[in-house]
């Protein structure tokens, strides 16, 4: 639409508040605006000489204009976050956050369940969240596993069905992780108590748990319960260690909303804190692209609706670094200039400036957006700080994998001209040797990755990378040695955490510097080398392709590998242990089983 075309319908704009929307000739939604005033609004795209080359695009795509008259700004707010959010047109700020957030449900049903789920459904269950921090929320989770008993199972918990006995306690009730509810050892009344706790927990509200369970813990002193006191304690202690670990601002500071901005070209970075009863209990930062000459008023307003709507905030309080336009109700927008508030506002600029900083050394770390010439300085710079003949244009890596002190699975990823050329990774099932050997094992994989390049006459890689010790770097050699292939290529180890690079015989380590670009690819090797072998192992685990060791003796059934790995967490521990010890966990006749299997093996 050109600017002749525009004045012929500017007269027949209205002088209302709304939202505007810009088609394509092809009827694609380009953008969506809102206005208090809609005709001079749309006005200004056609007026003026644009210094931005996208909004200049935007003008010479629009082929038609639709509007819709609202009653207020707020309406016409609204209106246009939703229209983007529903049909996300090409010009609009995207939000660059595809992350699907944890919540916690608990499930519509008598006697409801707890547990973290990714999706919501509209089935009637209370649904907590989301929540940022997953490990965090595991954690909180694993506490209320420990502290506060609730069953797991999907029985069907009907007062008609208790009564009539249908169901019988199952090992979680033996182990103290559930009160048993199926054979109404528990009652409703105190079940609900235990979820009601668990919401205030969830919520951050932790000072009125504590209390409760403080005058319950003096109660149950007073009657001489004292077992019963000290489990009480232990609530106690880590509910309190917790909430000292959380950020507490402020007790004069309820429930608000904090919000800071930082722009950087096209990019803009918002960080958002919630702060609930004096506490931050979330914290994020989002990364936003912007599109046309949006100012960072524009981009705030936009991500502050997004992230209070994704985050179910019902705090009336946000708090910003500068004046911005936000027409939800009753809402107070402050700009502090002192005190909680201000301190509160200073620490979400400092976290925007973090995770912008990070997002730097994540770019730099890669070198996908690298030109070729900067490639090749970073493989010269590498060929140089190891003394090779060449640059190592192709570099393999190996790392071996267990579980507990299992099932051994080696990994090798293949990086070409400094990425990752994923066609040539490799996974290895360890065939020849018995048990965790390390050593050996590296041998095996060496072994059968080289000789099978020899046979097909494939080329070899520059340079080799064991992730590992002076142990395992020998045992990768000695498989070349067999192979008659000794020199052929350079092998290299790296020292686990220490990014210690080391040759076979060689007394002093190599460490390269610490902000180089060479290092940063080794670490990125060693890095993808990690994933690529936990992913295997993670999936042979999920598909049941290992079989605990201990389901091999005849004997001992599921329910009894499960209590004992519940105690002492791994076969490896279990070795170790006498025939007494176990004996506490699964009796005599069961723990003599397990004794004499492992006694045979030695």
């Amino acid at each position: 639409m050109t600017n002749n075309e525009f004045q012929k319908i500017a007269p027949t704009l209205p002088l209302q508040p709304g939202i505007y929307k810009y088609f394509s000739v092809d009827a694609e939604l380009l953008y969506v605006g809102k206005a208090k005033n809609l005709r001079k609004r749309i006005s200004s795209y056609f007026s003026k000489t644009h210094t931005s080359y996208k909004t200049h695009e935007l003008v010479k795509r629009i082929h038609h204009i639709e509007f819709t008259i609202v009653d207020s700004e707020q309406d016409a707010f609204l209106l246009e976050n939703s229209l983007i959010k529903q049909f996300r047109p090409l010009f609009n700020i995207s939000l660059k956050d595809d992350k699907t957030y944890p919540f916690v449900v608990i499930k519509k049903e008598p006697f409801p369940r707890v547990f973290l789920t990714r999706k919501k459904i509209n089935d009637g269950s209370e649904y907590l969240g989301p929540f940022t921090s997953t490990g965090k929320l595991r954690e909180l989770l694993e506490f209320i596993k420990q502290f506060i008993p609730l069953r797991t199972c999907k029985l069907n918990l009907t007062e008609n069905n208790i009564s009539k006995k249908k169901f019988k306690v199952c090992l979680e009730y033996h182990l103290g992780n559930c009160k048993g509810p199926c054979e109404a050892l528990q009652t409703a009344t105190d079940y609900a108590e235990g979820l009601q706790h668990i919401k205030e927990i969830l919520k951050g509200n932790l000072s009125g748990i504590i209390n409760y369970y403080k005058n319950e813990m003096q109660q149950n002193v007073a009657s001489l319960a004292f077992e019963k006191a000290e489990i009480i304690k232990k609530k106690i202690e880590y509910l309190e260690n917790y909430q000292a670990r959380s950020v507490i601002v402020s007790k004069h500071v309820n429930n608000i909303d904090v919000f800071s901005i930082l722009k950087d070209e096209d990019i803009a970075y918002v960080n958002y804190l919630m702060v609930q009863n004096g506490t931050i209990v979330q914290t994020h930062t989002v990364p936003l692209q912007t599109h046309l000459e949006e100012s960072e008023q524009e981009v705030l307003s936009y991500a502050i609706s997004n992230l209070r709507e994704t985050f179910n905030s019902l705090s009336n309080e946000i708090i910003v670094p500068f004046e911005i336009e936000y027409a939800e109700k009753n809402i107070i927008i402050t700009i502090p200039k002192s005190g909680d508030k201000k301190k509160l506002l200073d620490l979400s600029i400092k976290n925007v400036n973090y995770f912008k900083l990070e997002i730097k050394k994540k770019k730099i770390l890669h070198l996908e957006e690298k030109t070729d010439i900067e490639k090749e300085n970073i493989l010269d710079e590498l060929k140089n700080y190891l003394q090779l003949q060449a640059a190592p244009i192709h570099i393999e890596c190996f790392d071996n994998s267990n579980f507990q002190g299992s099932f051994p699975v080696s990994a090798m990823v293949c990086f070409k001209n400094g990425l990752p050329s994923k066609k040539d990774y490799r996974h290895f099932n360890v065939k020849t040797v018995e048990g965790i050997n390390d050593f050996a094992t590296m041998k095996e994989v060496v072994y059968r990755r080289y000789k099978r390049l020899k046979e097909m006459q494939q080329p070899f890689p520059q340079l080799v990378i064991i992730d590992g010790g002076k142990g395992q770097l020998g045992a990768a050699l000695e498989a070349m040695k067999d192979l008659e292939l000794n020199g052929e290529l350079t092998f290299i180890g790296l020292a686990k955490n220490e990014e210690e690079i080391f040759f076979a015989g060689d007394k002093q380590s190599i460490k390269l510097p610490w902000n180089s670009n060479s290092l940063k690819l080794i670490r990125r090797i060693r890095d993808e080398v990690h994933r690529f072998g936990i992913t295997f192992h993670r999936n042979k685990r999920s598909k049941g392709t290992f079989k605990n060791e201990l389901e091999n003796i005849k004997g001992i059934g599921e329910e009894t590998v499960n209590q004992l790995l519940k105690t002492f967490k791994s076969v490896k521990n279990i070795k170790t242990k006498n025939k007494e010890e176990i004996a506490t966990i699964i009796g005599n006749s069961k723990a003599k089983l397990i004794t004499q299997y492992f006694n045979n093996k030695l």
